[in-house]
């Protein structure tokens, strides 16, 4: 049985945080913010059984270009979130904020503005992955559905790859299969998760080397939300034509049970 603290904090540290990274260049305010930025920002989890002593994902950011380091501890890093376990870093993303869970805050005095424009889309972050219905606008709709749709994709790989015995015992049974998310007429709001050989990867935008085995595709950004947010019911959806599922019905009913095992780390 895998460890179910490692798991939750792989799910954060290497599928949530580099969504850190679309907010940032998706969102313009946002952006602005960042457009003369020289900074290396870390988020960290304390562990004596880490090679380094903690696991970490970093990013370099250089006038508004970001670099996600998933899964890398940078040594050098300007700003560091530092928490001093797994468990408080995990609940402080699942919104369990107290004087128990709040990191160790580093670098701050040296680097205010870039600290406070750091704080800014982490805050976005944690707005968007825990709305409970559709918001208004069209833009935050598709925002909010394209990270729904990073963290899923990556979500699943990162159980493959920390020992999720439901996952990995798919993957080593599937042959070279591509697993899809799409909306109808909105092309940059896709993922994909490619299955091959009991290896996982996941990948942003649409997978074009060839026809995916099987695509999760909806009607419209809110017919997507509905379902990743379960306010709608699948079958409803499906019965509607709001969710199409291109391919066997029954991989659908499997990658909908991983979409909601990822959710219930990450919440």
């Amino acid at each position: 049985m895998a460890n179910e603290v490692l798991l939750t904090n792989k799910i954060f540290l290497n599928a949530a945080l580099p969504l850190l990274k679309v907010i940032a260049n998706d969102v313009p305010s946002l952006a602005k913010k960042f457009e003369k930025v020289h900074c290396i920002y870390q988020v960290s989890a304390l562990d004596p059984s880490a090679p380094e002593g903690k696991y970490a994902t970093h990013f370099t950011v250089n006038n508004g270009e970001w670099k996600v380091c998933a899964d890398k501890v940078a040594t050098n890093a300007h700003i560091e979130l530092e928490f001093k376990s797994m468990e408080t870093m995990n609940a402080f993303f699942k919104g369990k904020i107290g004087p128990s869970t709040l990191p160790k805050m580093k670098g701050i005095v040296k680097k205010p503005v870039e600290f406070a424009a750091f704080m800014m889309v982490l805050l976005k972050m944690s707005s968007l992955l825990t709305i409970t219905e559709a918001p208004a606008d069209e833009e935050t709709q598709k925002l909010a559905v394209k990270c729904f749709f990073y963290l899923l994709s990556s979500g699943i790989s990162q159980l493959n790859k920390h020992g999720h015995e439901g996952v990995q015992d798919w993957a080593k049974k599937s042959p070279d299969r591509v697993y899809a998310w799409a909306v109808d007429g909105y092309p940059e709001v896709s993922a994909f998760l490619r299955v091959k050989a009991g290896k996982t990867r996941s990948g942003r935008g649409t997978y074009k080397r060839a026809m995916p085995f099987f695509t999760m595709r909806f009607d419209s950004l809110p017919s997507a939300l509905g379902i990743l947010l379960s306010t709608d019911d699948m079958l409803e959806s499906t019965k509607r034509g709001k969710l199409i599922m291109d391919g066997a019905p029954e991989f659908g009913a499997q990658i909908g049970d991983f979409m909601m095992q990822v959710g219930d780390y990450a919440k």
